[in-house]
C-alpha cells in the first residue's frame, strides 16, 4: 500500500488524511502535539462561504494607518517584527489592482461555492452533522456611511454566487434581541455555517483517522528532504528521519519553512488571531454577529459565546498579547451587554495567512511528490473538507475539478 506522511495534525491536515485514507493510502499524520492548542481549536466556528473577496485594505492607506495608531485596534503590527513583513505587504497592497482582485475572488467563489459538497459528507463520516447550522450568519452596520461603502463589494459577492439579503431593523431585534439597539443596517448571510464546536471537528477528524489505521507519530519537524534520487522525508530534530512516497506539507503557519526547504519561496504570516470565550453566554445569540466597522465577530457556540477578531502580525515566536482579547471583550460589553462573563476564557491562534488571501494547494514545482496545503488564513474550517477533497484527488492522479493555478506556490516564484 503507497504511504503519505501528511505534516500538521490541525484541520487541513486531518482532512487531507481522511481522504488520503478513502483513496487506499496509508496514512502517517506527523504533529509536535495531537491534543495542543492550535487556530483550529479557538476560530469562531464560520463556514464562511460568503467570503469569496480577499482581504484588500492598503497596508498604506489612512484607514490602515488609523488602525495602527490604535495599539488595541483591529490591526497591529509590532515593530521589530516589521522588516520582515515588508515582502508580505508589497503583494498586499497588490491585492486592490482591480484585474488582480477579480482574480482572487473568482480563485476564492471556485473554493467555497463547492463547500458544503464536501462538507455535508466528511460532517456525516465523523458524526457532526447536527452540529452545523445554516444560514447562521449576519453582518449589522452602526452607520449609514458604512454601508454604503460596502454596497459594491455586497454586489459583487452576489454576482459570485453568494447569497445574502438585506434585514430591516425590526427582523434584525426579532431574531438578535440580545443586540443593543444602535445598528442601521444589517445584512442576513444566507450560506453561512456555523458549528457548534470547532474543536469538536478536529477531535472528531483525530478519531477517525486513527481508527481508520492512521499512524500519528509526535515530533519537532527540522526540514523536509525533497527525496529527488527516492522517496521524499521529514527530518525531526531528534535525527528520525520519515519517508513516504507522498509528503503533504500543510503545517499551518509553520509551512513556510518547510516549502523553503524545498527550493520553493512563498510569502505567508502568521496573522495572530485573539478571542475570549464566555461559557455563561450560551444561548445569548442564535446567529454569528460581524461587526462591519469594529472587526470582530460574536459567534454562538456550544462551549460559550466567543467574541474575536483582530489582526497581529508580530511572526510565530511572539508572546501573546492579551490586552487584545480584552479589548474584544469591551467591544462586545457595549454591543451584546449583560452578558454572564463568568469563567471568560482568552486565547489566541496563528491564522497562516498569504497576501493575496488565497491558500497554497497542489504539487511542488521543484519536487511533485510533495504536495502543499496550506496558508488558509480565516478560511480554514471553511475550505478544510475541500482541501481534503483536492488532496485526495491529486493522490488518486485524477483531476481535483478547479483550476489548481490560482492557489499553486509558483506564483510566489
Amino acid at each position: 500500500m503507497a504511504e503519505v506522511l501528511i505534516v500538521g495534525a490541525g484541520v487541513i491536515g486531518l482532512a487531507c488524511a481522511r481522504e488520503a485514507q478513502r483513496q487506499g493510502w496509508q496514512v502517517t499524520l506527523l504533529d509536535r502535539d495531537f491534543e495542543g492548542d492550535r487556530a483550529s481549536h479557538g476560530n469562531a466556528g464560520g463556514i464562511a462561504v460568503t467570503e469569496s473577496t480577499p482581504i484588500a485594505v492598503s497596508g498604506f492607506s489612512l484607514q490602515a494607518m488609523r488602525w495602527l495608531c490604535d495599539p488595541l485596534g483591529p490591526l497591529a503590527i509590532r515593530w521589530r517584527h516589521a522588516p520582515r513583513l515588508l515582502p508580505w505587504l508589497r503583494a498586499f497592497n497588490k491585492v486592490t489592482e482591480p484585474a488582480h482582485y477579480r482574480h482572487i475572488s473568482n480563485a476564492l467563489a471556485a473554493l467555497n461555492n463547492r463547500v458544503y459538497d464536501d462538507l455535508l459528507p466528511m460532517l456525516g463520516d465523523i458524526g457532526l452533522t447536527g452540529q452545523l447550522h445554516r444560514g447562521a450568519g449576519i453582518t449589522v452596520y452602526e452607520t449609514d456611511a458604512a454601508f454604503a461603502a460596502d454596497a459594491d463589494e455586497w454586489a459583487y459577492k452576489r454576482e459570485l454566487g453568494v447569497n445574502w439579503s438585506v434585514l430591516d431593523m425590526d427582523e434584525l431585534r426579532a431574531r438578535e434581541p440580545a443586540l443593543a439597539p444602535v445598528f442601521r443596517h444589517a445584512v442576513m448571510l444566507h450560506d453561512w455555517g456555523q458549528m457548534d464546536d470547532p474543536k469538536a471537528v478536529v477531535d472528531a477528524l483525530r478519531g477517525k483517522v486513527a481508527e481508520r489505521g492512521g499512524r500519528l507519530v509526535r515530533g519537532d519537524v527540522a526540514g523536509l528532504d525533497a527525496g529527488n534520487a527516492g522517496r521524499p522525508a521529514v527530518l525531526l530534530r531528534d535525527g528520525q528521519r520519515l519517508e513516504a512516497d507522498r509528503v503533504v506539507v500543510a503545517a499551518g503557519a509553520w509551512s513556510g519553512a518547510l516549502a523553503r526547504g524545498v527550493g520553493d519561496r512563498v510569502l505567508i504570516e502568521s496573522e495572530r488571531g485573539y478571542n475570549t470565550t464566555l461559557p455563561g453566554g450560551v444561548g445569548v445569540l442564535s446567529h454569528e454577529v460581524i461587526f462591519a466597522e469594529r472587526k470582530f465577530v460574536a459567534s454562538p457556540l456550544s462551549v460559550g459565546l466567543r467574541i474575536g477578531g483582530a489582526a497581529e502580525f508580530a511572526g510565530l515566536d511572539a508572546p501573546a498579547n492579551y490586552r487584545r482579547s480584552a479589548a474584544l471583550l469591551q467591544l462586545a460589553r457595549k454591543f451584546v451587554p449583560g452578558v454572564d462573563e463568568t469563567g471568560a476564557r482568552q486565547w489566541m491562534g496563528n491564522r497562516p495567512s498569504t497576501p493575496d488571501s488565497l491558500p497554497v494547494l497542489g504539487p511542488s514545482p521543484r519536487a511533485p511528490h510533495v504536495l502543499y496545503a496550506f496558508g488558509h488564513g480565516h478560511l480554514g474550517l471553511t475550505q478544510a473538507a475541500t482541501t481534503g477533497a483536492i488532496i485526495g484527488s491529486l493522490l488518486a492522479g485524477e483531476a481535483p475539478g478547479v483550476d489548481m493555478r490560482p492557489y499553486s506556490i509558483a506564483r510566489f516564484a
